[in-house]
């Protein structure tokens, strides 16, 4: 996906005003989402991102545990000037279902299979319990 359309993407579906929005949001949560998936899978999702956004995913700090979505949408919100819980979590929700949209069924599948329980709705892609 080409870096224009991604943030378009992102901008529509998480109502933001500005492309600039769009993208502190992006940068945020890729390189959080960036801490927690490794692999080829990691890989596969970065060669599917714009190159500036693959190099956040493929570049990120360890994440010392993983966290389950809850703790994840609290450290989007560190991370965003200005957000609260409510407004992280939407964030999250309007990159990670771009991410989801570029990479694919399959590799969303494998992506979700290293992520704690919940993450599903976070990608827009609820599973069945």
């Amino acid at each position: 996906m080409q870096w224009e359309n991604f943030l378009e993407r992102v901008q529509e579906r998480g109502e933001y005003d500005t492309r600039h929005e769009a993208e502190r949001a992006a940068r945020v949560v890729l390189a959080l989402l960036g801490a927690h998936v490794v692999g080829e899978e990691r890989v596969a999702l970065a060669a599917s991102l714009p190159e500036t956004f693959a190099l956040i995913l493929l570049n990120p700090l360890p994440a010392a545990e993983p966290l389950d979505p809850e703790r994840f949408v609290r450290a989007a919100a560190a991370w965003i000037e200005g957000a609260t819980e409510a407004t992280a979590k939407w964030d999250v929700g309007a990159v990670l279902s771009v991410v989801a949209e570029a990479a694919g069924e399959e590799l969303t599948r494998l992506l979700l299979l290293q992520l704690p329980v919940g993450y599903d709705l976070l990608f827009g892609r609820p599973q069945p319990a």
